[in-house]
C-alpha cells in the first residue's frame, strides 16, 4: 500500500479514538466546546499519522491517542485564565478545607478556613469560587486527569457513568476484539508483539482493533445518543453487534437495559 494510502487509512480507522476522546474529555471539562475538542483532535490524529513511524514498534493507536490527548491539553492551556499565584492560593485554600472537613468529621466553614489560614473570609470564597472553574493540565498527576479541582455533581456523575458504560462495552467486545483492546490501549505493548501472540498478521491485529474500536462507539452511542440510535459505524453482521449489547446489558444491568429498551422504543 502506497504511504499516502497508509497514512489516510490509519486516519479512517481511528477517527472514532478522536470521537470518544473528544466526547470524555467534554464531559470532564463542560466549559470547552466538543466540537471545538473534535477539531482539534482531528488535526492532532492526521498530524500523528504524518509522523507515525511503524519500525519503532509502538502501537499506533497508543501514539495517537497520547498526541490528541496532548493537543486537547494545549487547546485547554490557551483557554485557561488562572496564574500561577491564583493557582497557588487556590490549592493552599482547598488543602486547608479538606484538612479541617477530615478533622471536623464534617465541611468546614469559610469562617472556619479564613481562621485558619489568617486570610479574610471574602479572600477565601473567592478562591473557592475559582476552584471551582480552574482548568488543569490533562497529565496533572495529582487530579488524575481531573479538569475541574472540584468537580459539579453532576459532572461528576456524567464522568463515572461514561466510564461504566465503556468498561461494560470493552468486557462485552468479541473475546479476540477485547483481548487486542486491552493489549493495545490498556497495556500498550507493540502490534507486532500481540501478532505473534495469538498467531495472527499485524494487519489482522490492526483490522481488529479498528474493528473494536468501531463496536465500542455503536456501543456507546446506542447508550448516549439523544432520540434513536445513530446508524452503526462497526462492520461486523448485525448478529455479532446484537450479541454485543446483549453482553452490555447482562454485564452493566438494569441501568443499561433501560436505556436500550428506551432507544429500541424511539427505533420503532
Amino acid at each position: 500500500m502506497p504511504p499516502h494510502a497508509q497514512r489516510n487509512r490509519l486516519i479512517e480507522d481511528n477517527l472514532p479514538l478522536v470521537g470518544y476522546l473528544a466526547a470524555e474529555t467534554h464531559a470532564r471539562a463542560t466549559h470547552v466546546p466538543r466540537e471545538e475538542l473534535a477539531g482539534v483532535g482531528a488535526l492532532a490524529l492526521v498530524t500523528a499519522a504524518s509522523a507515525y513511524d511503524p519500525s519503532l514498534g509502538v502501537p499506533f493507536g497508543a501514539y495517537a491517542r497520547r498526541r490528541i490527548l496532548g493537543a486537547f491539553a494545549d487547546e485547554m492551556r490557551a483557554m485557561d485564565w488562572a496564574s500561577r499565584g491564583i493557582r497557588r492560593r487556590i490549592k493552599e485554600t482547598v488543602a486547608v478545607r479538606e484538612a479541617l472537613t477530615a478533622g471536623l468529621g464534617r465541611t468546614a466553614t469559610i469562617a472556619e478556613i479564613a481562621t485558619a489560614m489568617g486570610m479574610p473570609e471574602q479572600e477565601v470564597s473567592e478562591a473557592l469560587s475559582d476552584a471551582s472553574r480552574t482548568v488543569t493540565t490533562l497529565d496533572d498527576p495529582s487530579a488524575a486527569g481531573l479538569i475541574s479541582d472540584i468537580p459539579l455533581p453532576e459532572e461528576s456523575a456524567l464522568l463515572a457513568e461514561r466510564r461504566h458504560v465503556l468498561e461494560c462495552a470493552v468486557l462485552a467486545l468479541p473475546e479476540r476484539m477485547r483481548q487486542i483492546v486491552q493489549a493495545v490501549y490498556i497495556d500498550e505493548r507493540p502490534v507486532k508483539e500481540i501478532a505473534e501472540e495469538l498467531g495472527v498478521s499485524h494487519s489482522a491485529v490492526s483490522q481488529q482493533r479498528a474493528e473494536a474500536v468501531r463496536l465500542l462507539r455503536d456501543g456507546l452511542e446506542h447508550y448516549f445518543a439523544d432520540g434513536p440510535a445513530p446508524e452503526p459505524v462497526s462492520r461486523v453482521s448485525v448478529a455479532v453487534r446484537e450479541a454485543f449489547f446483549a453482553r452490555m446489558v447482562e454485564i452493566g444491568g438494569e441501568r443499561i437495559a433501560r436505556a436500550f429498551r428506551r432507544r429500541s422504543a424511539l427505533t420503532a
